[in-house]
């Protein structure tokens, strides 16, 4: 049990905390990425309007520069510009600003950028802008390169740093996680530990108090207060065993007397020992069971899984309901499927059909028969199977449990 909390409590942890960084770090970045450009675009946006040079009194936010800028920027910015005609071939170039680009490669530049549908973009690490005119189109390019090299460097260092304190935050969490969840654990342990020994305290008085009351009946006779005394402690000596069988079916270490058998054939036991009962219930039972299905488990608790279902579907069915239990192998996982029509059912309390003593209609009381735990012991059932088993409604008139059990 505390290994399993543990194990879940490291795994929400440290997935909630890659979560965070992931999108604090995606955020940081992604802002950090349109900053660039921005002012790459900004920078553009002025040279563009000055026919793609800066004046000569450039001085930042005095000259009216879009979003500010500082005065050393015709200084440090590098760009080159094309002009092209309305047929795309390159009527002129200017690369006085720049010294990584030539003639022949700004041409180059324009001829591919002109071809492209936006009216900006990237090609390599210089960033454009298309201004058309009258006599073609203009290209102004801006190198870039050293703004995106830091912005690809605080990436790196960003996504570096945030693993290592992810791994950091793993390693304190695996280290403190034991700790943390070994008081629920506990707690969960002595519970059932409870449950079984007060099971056990419970039984002894039951047997007493139901041979002093067969006693009484044979001296006096039978009454209608003896036969209820009988029944009730029938019922609640019934619960005891449930609520114990319950308790050892949860229990992490247990030995399970997994075999080969017949899976198939127990269906049909099952099924049959219950056709009768739906006859003599008015109601209908179809048995759809794949024929020859070998499976490996603990044979009577997969027997039980069946009576448990079946035995639920008939007792809140309608009369003349139908009810169809059908057992398939679909690969390598064996397919469970229990129908039964239903006066009314709330999706809402599908989720809570498995809780112990759960009823979704409170007139369903005693006179149904049963404690209210059949189904908690079917899940036990299918998990200690490593299976899955869910309820659905598809109209709220009708109810399928549906239970897959790997191989």
């Amino acid at each position: 049990m505390i290994t399993r909390l543990r194990q879940r409590f490291i795994f929400l942890a440290i997935a909630a905390t890659l979560l965070v960084l992931t999108v604090l770090i995606g955020s940081i970045n992604v802002i950090n990425y349109v900053n660039v450009i921005r002012q790459a675009d900004t920078t553009l946006a002025y040279l563009a309007e000055n026919n793609g040079n800066f004046s000569e009194e450039f001085s930042g936010k005095k000259d009216g520069f879009p979003g500010g800028g500082s005065p050393e920027l015709p200084f440090e910015s590098r760009y080159f510009t094309v002009q092209l005609d309305t047929e795309g071939n390159v009527q002129a170039v200017d690369v006085r600003r720049i010294h990584a680009v030539d003639e022949e490669s700004a041409k180059v530049y324009g001829r591919t950028a002109g071809k492209k549908t936006g009216e900006k973009g990237f090609q390599d690490h210089y960033r454009f802008l298309k201004v058309d005119k009258e006599e073609g189109t203009f290209l102004i390019f801006l190198d870039c390169w050293r703004d995106l090299e830091r912005t690809r460097s605080f990436l790196f260092a960003s996504v570096g740093v945030s693993l290592l304190g992810w791994l950091a935050v793993w390693g304190l969490v695996a280290a403190f996680s034991g700790r943390i969840v070994r008081p629920v654990a506990e707690s969960h342990e002595k519970q059932k530990r409870f449950i079984t020994d007060a099971g056990h305290e419970i039984k002894t008085p039951l047997a007493i108090i139901e041979a002093d009351a067969a006693v009484l009946e044979m001296q006096q006779g039978e009454n209608e207060w003896l036969s209820d005394i009988q029944l009730q402690t029938r019922r609640l000596a019934g619960l005891t065993e449930d609520l114990i069988y319950l308790a050892r079916m949860e229990e992490e270490g247990r030995k399970r007397e997994w075999i080969e058998f017949p899976v198939s054939e127990v269906a049909q036991e099952v099924g049959q020992s219950f056709s009768a009962l739906a006859k003599v219930q008015g109601k209908e039972l179809q048995l759809e069971i794949e024929e020859g299905i070998l499976w490996k488990g603990e044979e009577k608790k997969i027997s039980q899984l069946f009576t448990i279902l079946l035995d639920n579907a008939l007792k809140y069915s309608p009369e003349g309901g139908k009810v169809s239990f059908t057992l398939k192998k679909e690969q390598r996982v064996l397919c469970l499927e229990v129908w039964n029509q239903s006066d009314s059912i709330s999706r809402e309390d599908l989720p809570y059909l498995f809780d112990r003593f759960y009823r979704s209609d409170p007139s369903r009381n005693s006179a149904t028969g049963g404690h209210g735990i059949g189904l908690s012991i079917a899940l036990a059932i299918v998990k200690a199977h490593k299976g899955k088993i869910h309820a659905t409604s598809a109209d709220g008139k009708s109810l399928r449990m549906t239970a897959r059990l790997p191989e």
